[in-house]
């Protein structure tokens, strides 16, 4: 068993600029691997469409939300199936200095779950939006994304 204790919600250290958090899944790790880098998947919890045609480091592609719009993706780490990294930006702007942060997903087995934990750096680094608030943004963003991510994985099932 693991020592890493679940967050309830994500975690911002406003010192670091970065966004933390760990959580339980009652699934595989191999499933939890392809609700995270799987179009298919990812749209199933996270926005409403994804393109990610080229699952491998410097593969691009975007998020997309209806209300918010397309969000640039570069992945920057895929090790199937402990790590899962990008870069992603603001909506309707390509990738660059100043406007993205790093997003890194870790994957461990935890008897017959997974614990999941994402860190969200680079705020510190952002030039075109207030640092503070969207640490504090994407913060609340992990908090229910990852939770939907859990009802994704681990539907209700009726009596």
């Amino acid at each position: 068993m693991s020592t890493i204790e679940p967050q309830p919600v994500a975690v911002a250290d406003v010192d670091a600029f970065t966004v933390t958090r760990t959580i339980r899944i009652a699934a595989t790790r191999a499933r939890v691997w392809q609700a995270l880098t799987q179009e298919e998947h990812i749209s199933g919890w996270f926005g409403d469409r994804t393109e990610l045609p080229e699952r491998r480091v410097g593969g691009e592609g975007a998020f997309i939300w209806d209300d918010h719009g397309a969000v640039p993706v570069r992945i920057e780490q895929y090790d199937e199936p402990d790590v899962f990294a990008y870069t992603w930006g603001s909506p309707g702007q390509p990738l660059a200095p100043g406007n993205a942060t790093l997003v890194r997903f870790t994957l461990a087995d935890d008897g017959d779950g997974t614990l999941l934990t994402v860190v969200e750096t680079g705020f510190g680094e952002l030039t075109t939006r207030d640092p503070r608030a969207e640490l504090e943004d994407h913060r609340r963003g992990w908090s229910s994304e990852l939770d939907e991510l859990v009802g994704y994985l681990e539907p209700v099932r009726s009596a």
